[in-house]
């Protein structure tokens, strides 16, 4: 939701002053006049006559109501997941070790490849561009060249598209190199020709060694090509990469986020590849930072380039609600105005928070969503209620993503489940369920699975949440599933008709009918 803004900002108020009403009375006696008046005399005579009619009501539009409110956010912003604050509590230690690691790049030496570990949430990315800033900052300081890059690796997540990204970056701050130095020799020479002595205090002898390394400066600016995101063998796109680092002199810190995603995607090449570069590379140096969520990524990667990525490791450990009351509040200060917050809402999100596995992230959303519901009351200050409407919201959300990112499937399944629970079927079986997917599969031209992996998805859907299977004897009957959903009925079947190929079934109840077939 938009912030709220306070009236001095929504603009003038144009149903009280005369200069901004028009009246549509004055449109009634301007008709009557003998003469048909000019479009233009009617607009300012409605102008001047300061008549209001119905315009009060007319002109109040959408939003007009939401803006009345005075607003509770001073910079929502803060309160986002992709904002690096200037300081992270509880996190010094590890910010510390990142940057003993990586000083050594601004002496122009090769720093050590790091693997960051933790839950999601605990500050790992929020600390790694923290110091990646700082690196560059300083560098820029004691003109060392040195560049961090970072990649998402859960949205680039092969080989080709890690490589091209990185080439094309490169690619891009060398031209700009060139630009500059180019821009600087074309002065130089431009005064050169009038008064030769201007090379002395320069490394060229003559204009013509000038012209000459203009010249080739412009020709290796033209012999920079883009890699395209798709079409290139990749040798070809690491080839451009490779060149692209090594044009000049540079200590490249490559941050590879949500780094496991890679490696279940694309197998360990990329890695082995970055890894390997500094033995053959001339002018620059690469160091890789990898973060991930998975402490056990590395059992799958080849010994060779476990040994090689692995050299410094740093855990970062879930924060208790204490810490996370902390973060809470130093975001907060900045993030709401003075006297928005009640006393038990930031205690109250980091005690949700903290049973999340200390999810620092999660607990953010809570405060920006609970300030936001807030808002849509109008209310002057966030309540415990908010944050607690705040925990059902996300909570909700989170299954409609879950549920809308299912395989068509698992859908299916689900589906079934519900045409049963809202059939009043209570202790739902596998058998009952797996008669309906049948069914439903016929129905959409969907491959029909075994009932044994119709189970199995049961059992995956319990995994996630969506779903609460239990198993339950039968004494002499065996053994069954009782199914019944964990998550709001309607809402979840909202979400599964919105998948095309569920949403063109008109009529469910012969599905439901079903489940008494043999």
């Amino acid at each position: 939701m938009t912030d709220s803004l306070d009236d001095s900002d929504a603009g003038p108020d144009t149903s009280e002053d005369p200069e901004y009403s028009l009246s549509s009375d004055d449109d009634t006696t301007d008709a009557q006049s003998s003469q048909t008046p000019d479009l233009d005399d009617v607009v300012f005579d409605n102008l001047d006559t300061g008549s209001t009619g119905d315009s009060d009501e007319a002109s109040r539009g959408l939003f007009d109501d939401l803006l009345e409110g005075e607003p509770i956010f001073e910079n929502k912003e803060v309160l986002r997941p992709s904002y690096t604050p200037h300081k992270l509590p509880h996190r010094e230690e590890q910010i510390n070790n990142m940057a003993t690691i990586l000083v050594t790049a601004l002496r122009g030496d090769t720093p050590s490849n790091i693997l960051i570990y933790g839950k999601t949430g605990t500050g790992k990315t929020a600390s790694a561009k923290f110091v990646s800033e700082e690196l560059e900052t300083t560098s820029q300081k004691y003109e060392v060249p040195c560049e961090v890059e970072y990649i998402n690796c859960e949205v680039t997540d092969t080989q080709y598209r890690v490589l091209a990204q990185l080439a094309n970056k490169f690619i891009n701050k060398n031209a700009d190199v060139i630009d500059d130095r180019i821009e600087t020799l074309e002065d130089v020479l431009s005064r050169a020709r009038e008064d030769a002595t201007e090379l002395e205090a320069t490394e060229f002898e003559s204009v013509d060694a000038l012209e000459s390394e203009i010249d080739a400066l412009e020709a290796d600016k033209d012999d920079f090509e883009e890699v395209p995101m798709t079409g290139w063998p990749t040798d070809r796109v690491y080839s451009s990469f490779f060149d692209a680092v090594d044009y000049h002199e540079r200590v490249v810190v490559i941050m590879l986020d949500e780094i496991d995603k890679l490696v279940e995607k694309s197998g360990d090449d990329t890695l082995y590849n970055l890894s390997r570069m500094n033995s053959e590379l001339e002018n620059s140096r690469v160091s890789i930072m990898g973060i991930s969520n998975d402490l056990k990524f590395t059992d799958f990667l080849d010994p060779r380039v476990k040994s090689s990525l692995g050299e410094e490791e740093i855990v970062f450990p879930p924060y208790d609600a204490n810490q996370l009351r902390d973060i809470l509040q130093a975001r907060a200060d900045v993030a709401f105005k003075g006297s928005a917050l009640s006393d038990d809402v930031i205690p109250l999100c980091a005690a949700f928070a903290a049973q999340e596995h200390g999810d620092a992230r999660r607990a953010l959303d809570l405060l920006r969503t609970a300030g936001e519901l807030a808002e849509r009351d109008q209310t002057d200050q966030v309540e415990e209620d908010h944050v607690r409407q705040a925990q059902e919201k996300i909570e909700l959300d989170r299954v409609v993503e879950v549920v809308r990112t299912l395989p068509t499937q698992s859908k299916i399944v689900l589906f079934a489940i519900i045409l049963l629970e809202k059939n009043g079927v209570r202790n739902i079986n596998t058998g009952e369920v797996f008669n309906i997917y049948k069914n439903l599969c016929e129905e959409i031209d969907a491959d029909v699975l075994t009932q044994r992996r119709v189970t199995d998805l049961i059992s995956e859907l319990d995994m996630l949440g969506i779903v609460n299977a239990v198993v339950v004897s039968k004494g002499r009957y065996g053994r069954t599933k009782e199914i019944s959903l964990s998550v709001p009925t309607e809402e979840t079947e909202a979400v599964l008709l919105s998948d095309s190929r569920l949403g063109d079934i008109d009529d469910v109840q012969p599905f439901v009918q079903a489940r008494f077939d043999n």
